[in-house]
């Protein structure tokens, strides 16, 4: 067994834990960062970047087959299937870390590669993979940065019918003919997406009553219709009941509503757990298993000191690798200003991502959320006033983006300090309207002022237009 001090230790080496030992080695501290997989993490190797690539080529041809003038010379063409797998297999650097564990190394980073668990104060014991053991001793801090898994139901036989998951989708070598996906999140509808445009006939079971519950109800039809017309078939308050796979390798068996389906993959996306059941969390007197609660310095609270911060998705405000990145920066940047001798006040470096989570979903259309849909807003005692449009409606040049567009648009409004609580869109090409929407939501620009951040014609943010142009009722 070794013993080494570092200034920090970050337990867990996906985007925050990555950003803030880069961060934290920049400013000249001595940091250890402990991962047993692979760093760089599920967003990187098995989430947002390889799904995004696996998406990609799908909304560019359907785009493609939308435009007059392209379509008719792709009139049999399917998605060239091993060109879009390769391109993802480059995405996710061959399931590699050997080039971002270097360049971390090269920064100054320690890297262990093993299991960290807290042990007591400031320090951490590390399983390494050769069955060596580190103990590992902060002088300043520990974050603790470990993420979640995804999460399997209790089922007889789904374990042994070896479901797919995220890590199995977004790295699989073949595209299943036949699908079921369990789930009625984010991540199931773009699962839906990704398989149906890939060529999958494909089942999706909603616990539900409706899909995406944390959305404006507009939003949520409007992309169950869009996973119909692909052809996915949904049924919504439906759970699995029983799942057989008699042959290793083979077709799966799934009963659901007493009815049998064979299909040739079953995808569960149904929620993550947190990563924080065997990480030592017992040894500093916090509870296992749950979220870990922290301040908006991101220090856990209920222990001692201050010297213990998590971040990202264990922290339970936002399971998104964007806030976990932020979270990373800005936990180092607390660290490091502490480490100074610097006294912070609960304003100083503080989160802010209360209230202004910004979120893209990729499915076709594309979703983008930012900040309360407007029942989050008046449970929270806000007093509303919302504003609706539809696309192309009065923006009649969108059509020639592509035949069809159709979208969807809403501002939920403080109406005291005429400031954005939320906003929703839904439509093709979409996506590119969140940071617009993120940063008068952040800064309080009042609503009357941005219409005056006139967009450029014939562009897709004119969509903004119809939202702002009633200026006796949005005056600032």
């Amino acid at each position: 067994m070794t013993r080494q001090e570092f200034d920090v230790v970050v337990i867990g080496g996906g985007v925050g834990g990555v950003a803030a030992v880069r961060k934290l080695a920049s400013a000249g501290l001595a940091v250890a960062l402990v991962e047993d997989r692979l760093v760089g993490g599920e967003c990187h190797y098995w989430g947002c970047n390889p799904s995004r690539t696996l998406l990609r080529p799908v909304e560019v041809f359907n785009l493609a087959k939308a435009v007059p003038g392209v379509r008719e010379i792709i009139p049999d063409a399917v998605v060239n299937v091993p060109a879009v797998l390769a391109k993802r297999d480059l995405i996710i650097e061959c399931l590699s870390d050997q080039d971002r564990t270097e360049s971390l190394r090269q920064a100054g980073v320690t890297i262990f590669h093993g299991f960290g668990r807290l042990s007591g104060h400031r320090t951490v014991c590390v399983a390494n993979a050769d069955n060596s053991e580190a103990v590992l001793t902060a002088r300043h801090a520990v974050v603790v940065a470990t993420g979640t898994r995804p999460h399997l139901p209790e089922l007889h036989g789904l374990e042994q019918a070896h479901p797919w998951t995220n890590r199995d989708l977004t790295t699989m070598t073949q595209v299943p003919r036949r699908a079921l996906v369990v789930g009625g999140g984010p991540v199931a509808v773009e699962f839906v997406t990704i398989l149906s445009g890939l060529g999958s006939t494909v089942t999706l079971l909603v616990r539900g009553s409706t899909l995406l519950h944390n959305l404006e109800p507009e939003a949520r039809e409007l992309i169950a219709q869009s996973l119909r017309s692909n052809g996915a078939e949904i049924h919504f308050e439906t759970e699995l009941s029983a799942v057989a796979r008699p042959v290793a390798g083979g077709p799966v068996t799934a009963t659901f509503r007493g009815r049998t389906v064979e299909v040739d993959e079953i995808i569960i996306a149904a929620g993550r757990r947190s990563n924080t059941d065997n990480i030592g969390l017992e040894s500093v007197g916090l509870p296992v298993g749950g979220f870990v609660s922290v301040n908006d310095h991101l220090q856990a609270l209920g222990v001692s000191g201050g010297w213990l911060y998590a971040l990202g998705d264990i922290t339970g405000r936002a399971r998104l690798s964007h806030i976990s990145t932020y979270h990373g920066r800005l936990v180092a940047d607390i660290i490091a200003a502490r480490t100074a001798g610097r006294e912070l006040a609960d304003s100083d470096l503080a989160a802010r991502d209360a209230g202004s989570l910004a979120q893209v979903i990729f499915t076709d259309p594309q979703v983008v959320t930012v900040g309360r849909t407007e029942s989050q807003a008046r449970k929270e005692g806000y007093m509303v006033r919302t504003r609706t449009a539809r696309y192309p409606g009065e923006v009649a040049f969108l059509a020639l983006y592509r035949d069809g567009f159709e979208g969807w648009a809403k501002l939920v409004i403080d109406a005291k300090a005429n400031t954005l609580l939320g906003a929703t869109f839904v439509g093709p090409q979409f996506s590119e309207l969140v940071q617009a929407a993120t940063l008068a939501l952040v800064a309080k620009i009042p609503v009357g002022l941005l219409r005056h951040a006139v967009a450029p014609h014939p562009t897709v943010s004119q969509v903004w237009d119809p939202l702002l142009s009633h200026e006796s009722e949005l005056a600032c």
